[in-house]
C-alpha cells in the first residue's frame, strides 16, 4: 500500500450548523498564508494526500470534506448548491484564518468554487489555483421550466432510492471502483484511498459492506440554471493571480461537457490576472496521476 509521508490530522468543527470534517497537514507558520485544498465531486480530502507529499515546502495545509462528502454531515438536505459550497468556505476561512489571505487550490467541482470565491471575496485570497474546474455549459432561460421539473422528479427518485450508490462487499472492491473511474491510478494509491472514501455499513441481516461517502442527493441536477454572464461577472472581481491547470486528456471532450475547452479558455479571459499550465500524461484527476508534476507547478506559482 502506498506510504504516506506527510502524516494528516483530523479535527470537526460546526460549519453552519453542520458537523465539517477538516483534514490538516502541517502547522501554522507566523507570516505565512495557510494553503487550502478542496476537494472535487464524489470526492474526499484525503484524496489531495499523493500531491501533498510531493510538495518541497512544509506549510499548514487545510482541506475541508465538503458537505455530504466524506466525514461531513449533509445537514439533512436532499439538494447541494454552489452558494452553500461558497458560504461553507467562507466560515471555514473565518475559523482557521480569520482577517487572513489564503492560497487556495481547488479540484474539479472545488475549482469552480474556489473562482467563485476568489471573486466574492477577493480580499481573502492570495493565489488562487484552478484544477480543471471548468464549471458548466451555458444556459437559456427557456430551458428552466424543465430543469425545474427534472429536479423535482428527481427529488421523488431520491426519495424511492433511485440514485442510491452502490455497495462494494470489501476494500479490494472499493480500490477496483476507483482503478476502473481512472486508468493511471495505481493499485497502492487506490488501496491508501479506498478506506478514505467508503466506510463499513452493517446491514439488517448482519452482515458488512462498504458504502462509498458521498450523499447521493450530490446525484440530482440542479434546480438552476448555470448563467455564464454571472460567472463572468464574478471572475471579473478576482484580485488574486490565478493559474488555470488542465490535464493533457481533453476532460470536457471526454465528458461530452457540451463545451469546450477553447471556450473555458474564454471564459478565462475575464479573470484579470489568469495564467494556463498543463499536466502531461493526466486525465481529469491529475493531482492522482501526476502528484510530481502538479506539485512543482503549484509551488512555483504560489512562491
Amino acid at each position: 500500500m502506498y506510504q504516506a509521508q506527510r502524516l494528516s490530522r483530523s479535527e470537526f468543527t460546526t460549519i453552519r450548523t453542520i458537523p465539517y470534517h477538516v483534514r490538516h497537514w502541517g502547522q501554522p507558520v507566523p507570516g505565512q498564508a495557510p494553503l487550502v485544498l478542496v476537494h472535487g465531486w464524489m470526492d474526499v480530502a484525503a484524496s489531495y494526500q499523493f500531491m501533498v507529499d510531493a510538495l518541497a515546502q512544509n506549510r499548514h495545509i487545510i482541506a475541508p470534506d465538503w458537505r455530504g462528502f466524506g466525514l461531513t454531515g449533509s445537514g439533512g438536505a436532499d439538494s447541494f448548491w454552489f452558494p452553500d459550497y461558497v458560504a461553507d468556505l467562507d466560515f471555514l476561512l473565518d475559523h482557521y484564518a480569520p482577517g487572513q489571505a489564503v492560497d487556495l487550490v481547488g479540484h474539479s467541482m472545488g475549482g469552480h468554487v474556489a473562482m467563485l470565491y476568489a471573486g466574492i471575496r477577493p480580499e481573502r485570497v492570495r493565489r488562487l489555483v484552478n484544477l480543471e474546474g471548468f464549471g458548466m455549459p451555458a444556459t437559456r432561460p427557456a430551458q428552466a421550466p424543465t430543469r425545474y421539473g427534472q429536479w423535482i422528479d428527481d427529488l421523488k427518485g431520491l426519495q424511492r432510492g433511485d440514485m442510491a450508490l452502490k455497495p462494494y462487499a470489501d476494500l479490494g472492491g472499493v480500490a477496483q471502483r476507483l482503478m476502473k473511474t481512472n486508468r493511471r491510478l495505481r493499485q497502492d494509491q487506490a488501496d491508501w484511498l479506498a478506506p478514505h472514501w467508503a466506510q463499513p455499513q452493517t446491514l439488517a441481516d448482519g452482515s458488512q459492506v462498504w458504502q462509498i461517502l458521498g450523499d447521493p442527493a450530490h446525484k440530482l441536477r440542479g434546480a438552476q440554471l448555470f448563467r455564464v454572464d454571472e460567472v463572468l461577472a464574478v471572475y471579473q472581481r478576482i484580485s488574486a493571480p490565478t493559474l488555470s491547470v488542465e490535464a493533457s486528456d481533453d476532460s470536457l471532450a471526454r465528458w461530452g461537457m457540451g463545451y469546450t475547452l477553447a471556450e473555458y479558455h474564454e471564459r478565462l479571459q475575464s479573470v484579470p490576472d489568469a495564467r494556463t499550465a498543463v499536466v502531461d500524461d493526466a486525465g481529469h484527476m491529475l493531482h492522482h496521476d501526476q502528484p510530481q508534476q502538479l506539485a512543482q507547478l503549484v509551488q512555483d506559482f504560489l512562491a
